[in-house]
Order: C-alpha cells, then sequence, then structure tokens
C-alpha cells in the first residue's frame, strides 16, 4: 500500500520538476546590442500545461535579464503536428525557442 503510494506521487512530481527546464544565452555584437536564444520545456497533460506553456517559459525567461530594447525575430514550439496538434493535448511535451536582438544598434 505504501509503495503504491509513494509512486503515485513521485511521478507527477518528478513531471514537474522536468516539465520546467529553460535556458537562456546572451552575444554581445557591440558594446549597447547583441542577440539572445531562450528555451523553454513544458509537459501538457489534458490541455493544461504544466507548469505553464512552453512559450511563455521562454519569452519570461529572456524578459527577466532586464535588457532594454529588446525585439523577438523567430519562435518555434516543436514539435508541431498541424491539424494534429490536439493529440499532444492530451499528453506531450513541448520545447519552444525564441531568438531575437537586444539593445541599440548603430546606424
Amino acid at each position: 500500500m505504501l509503495r503504491r503510494l509513494s509512486t503515485a506521487l513521485l511521478v507527477p512530481a518528478l513531471l514537474c520538476a522536468a516539465s520546467s527546464c529553460s535556458s537562456v544565452k546572451f552575444e554581445r555584437t557591440s558594446e549597447s546590442a547583441g542577440t539572445f536564444v531562450s528555451t523553454g520545456v513544458a509537459f501538457t497533460l489534458f490541455s493544461i500545461d504544466i507548469p505553464k506553456s512552453a512559450l511563455n517559459i521562454a519569452r519570461e525567461n529572456a524578459s527577466d535579464a532586464n535588457l532594454s530594447n529588446m525585439e523577438v525575430q523567430e519562435a518555434v514550439v516543436t514539435p508541431h503536428l498541424g491539424w494534429f496538434d490536439w493529440l499532444l493535448d492530451i499528453i506531450g511535451i513541448r520545447r519552444a525557442r525564441i531568438e531575437g536582438t537586444w539593445g541599440f544598434q548603430d546606424a
């Protein structure tokens, strides 16, 4: 009985811990500007993203740096199955990557 209870509690805890992975990378191109790449991973169960959507995780991760004039150039969420994306809403893992620039470029 105790073993089943611990397994029932451990599996969701591991999924939640693994689902909140994110990273961010900044590179300078000049003293006041550069580029960034931010990623986020989310676990989806019955259309509920845990802890939140992968795209929101990536965007919030980049904005936490408080760099001026951040502009997203590209945002990609994988896997993307088109019309069959509803299958991933039942259960799935999604990864989002955003790329862009920050700062003020010299003209």
